[in-house]
């Protein structure tokens, strides 16, 4: 791969009018970089056979030190990728998505005097990542590029004035109507995308202390590709990509997913593909399918992406007790079908709200998601555009219904991920919403769903058999080991499955497919009613008497016929 060349027909695409000659000096840093980097290039597509675990270093077990000590925990529970959501320097007034520092990781995260020396600093950060690929655990973590902190010092420096090499890093102006046609993201937290300091307004699109940054600047693109640089040397196996499809600003637009900013992603793309092959890029853009697919590119730009319209589907086949929307989301028609080198991202809750943006939900689904799961009004999110809800509060501390929502999300098409506790039930945490809407001046209702693990509490209640929590930790951690023993999970087709009653009709009830990958062929039955169902189909004719998970199978009397219990769930190897 020539990289000059490679990068020149972007950089000419993007900066017609700007000397080629910053991109010259660029590209020596980068082969500089790959010349002095001390880990071998991953394997290939290695993402599409990891569990992912999602956790806030600070909340999960206070620093580093408190995670290394919960790494064997972590691998004991089957996951194989390790999401840290932000820890890099912040003020932590939105969770650390506004980023002070870009090659500092956040003081409290380290347990270090505040004396530590930046290599001291780096140092027990590398042996983080040492002690994780030793137990293999790949490690990606959040980095913001579409936005900092009011408190970087870019933005100190560009508000000091309109001759301050900084200025054009970010978007200035004194006519606030520019860019009117970009929506406000946080509507009833924020009252405009622009915001006033001094004689002048900045623009954003996130809360106001987190000003967005200017990408028709080549400065910026550079230096933010310095950071991405800065953590491969580090030894991260991939990144984050917040806030994804907002990079590139045109008036007149919306300002969200700019053919332009496709441009920037494989510039990156370039970059971190050229030092550490196979690094992985994944795409934070909450927009639909048909949106989302164009961040992979022809499988030049990111390596994977959330498929966010998914997550609020599950929860209404959950609740609808009926197969269609989710097989309806999936369908070719509404996600269209990806490069091979690509992967999608799934997951049943995050660090965020459960999401009914009209982006990628209807007004009718919003209404019937909102109404079925926000039981009660503090978890709503946004005037009933999302509910604030931990997994086991949405399903109402029903271990059986939090087993069958990961036995639906595990065994579905993409790379699965579980979000810090959820995998023995952690509930809502008000203590913690309060204190950090202290410290934010925002009523942000995501802090319930977010808050710290007393491991005390929850390991006495991992070894009481029958807790709450020991019982979804078990049926949790038995679906992820038996994911990991298939491929057919994270990278084979689907083949949407029709079961059908003793009355011959279809039982949309039941959610069925096959998951096949070369000689693994696996049959998944979901039942989605809290009733005792009766199917038959000529698939499993010819079925032992358990599935794969251990649990018994009630064959019927007649020839394909099983008893699928209420809300219960089978993985069937039929090879």
């Amino acid at each position: 791969m020539n990289l000059f060349l490679s990068l020149r027909e972007l950089w000419v695409e993007l900066y017609p009018n700007h000397s080629i000659k910053l991109l010259e000096e660029f590209t020596k840093e980068i082969k500089n970089t790959r010349s002095i980097l001390e880990f071998e290039p991953h394997d290939t597509e290695w993402y599409k056979d990891v569990v992912v675990y999602s956790l806030y270093v600070d909340l999960f077990n206070n620093d580093f030190k408190g995670l290394i000590k919960k790494l064997d925990y972590l691998q004991d529970l089957g996951v194989s990728c390790l999401w840290l959501l932000p820890i890099l320097d912040s003020p932590m007034k939105d969770a650390g998505f506004d980023i002070r520092n870009y090659d500092r990781i956040r003081p409290d995260l380290l347990g270090l005097a505040e004396s530590a020396s930046l290599n001291e600093q780096q140092q027990l950060f590398r042996d983080f990542l040492v002690e994780a690929h030793k137990r293999g655990l790949k490690v990606i973590f959040d980095i913001a590029i579409n936005h900092t902190s009011d408190e970087h010092p870019w933005f100190i420096e560009s508000r000091k004035s309109v001759n301050n090499l900084y200025r054009d890093y970010y978007i200035w102006s004194r006519d606030t109507n520019l860019y009117k046609d970009a929506r406000i993201i946080f509507e009833g937290l924020c009252e405009s995308n622009w915001e006033k300091d001094g004689e002048w307004y900045y623009f954003h699109r996130f809360f106001e202390f987190q000003p967005d940054l200017n990408f028709k600047n080549p400065e910026v693109l550079i230096d933010m590709t310095r950071n991405f640089l800065f953590w491969l040397k580090q030894g991260v196996d991939g990144f984050r990509a917040d806030a994804i499809p907002y990079l590139w600003k045109e008036d007149g637009t919306t300002c969200e997913n700019h053919p332009t900013l496709h441009t920037v992603v494989k510039f990156f793309r370039v970059v971190l593909d050229y030092v550490r092959p196979h690094t992985l890029l994944l795409a934070e853009a909450c927009q639909k399918p048909n949106e989302v697919v164009k961040y992979f590119g022809n499988g030049d730009e990111c390596n994977a992406g959330y498929h966010f319209p998914l997550m609020p589907q599950i929860f209404k086949s959950l609740a609808s007790e009926n197969a269609d929307p989710v097989t309806s989301i999936l369908d070719t028609a509404v996600t269209p079908v990806i490069p091979d080198s690509v992967q999608w991202f799934t997951f049943l809750r995050c660090h965020d709200e459960l999401s009914l943006e009209l982006v990628y939900v209807s007004e009718d689904d919003r209404k019937y998601i909102h109404d079925n799961y926000c039981h009660k009004p503090l978890w709503d999110f946004r005037l009933g555009q999302g509910v604030a809800s931990r997994l086991s509060e949405l399903l109402q501390r029903d271990p059986q219904k939090i087993g069958l929502a990961y036995s639906i999300m595990l065994s579905l098409p993409g790379t699965p991920i579980i979000y810090y506790g959820d995998e023995f039930g952690k509930l809502n945490d008000e203590i913690y919403y309060r204190e950090m809407i202290k410290l934010s001046g925002k009523d942000d209702t995501r802090f319930l769903v977010r808050g710290k693990i007393n491991w005390g509490e929850v390991e006495i209640e991992l070894n009481t058999p029958d807790s709450f929590s020991s019982q979804v930790y078990k049926r949790v951690k038995t679906l992820v080991k038996k994911r990991n023993e298939f491929k057919a999970f994270g990278r084979g087709s689907i083949e949407w499955l029709n079961v059908y009653n003793k009355d011959n009709n279809i039982e949309n009830s039941v959610l069925s497919y096959i998951r096949e990958f070369k000689d693994e062929r696996v049959l998944m039955l979901n039942n989605l009613s809290g009733s005792d169902v009766w199917i038959h189909t000529d698939v499993i004719n010819n079925i032992g008497y358990e599935d794969i998970l251990g649990q018994k199978l009630f064959l019927g009397k007649e020839k394909g016929q099983l008893l699928i219990k209420g809300h219960s769930y089978y993985w069937i190897n039929i090879k």
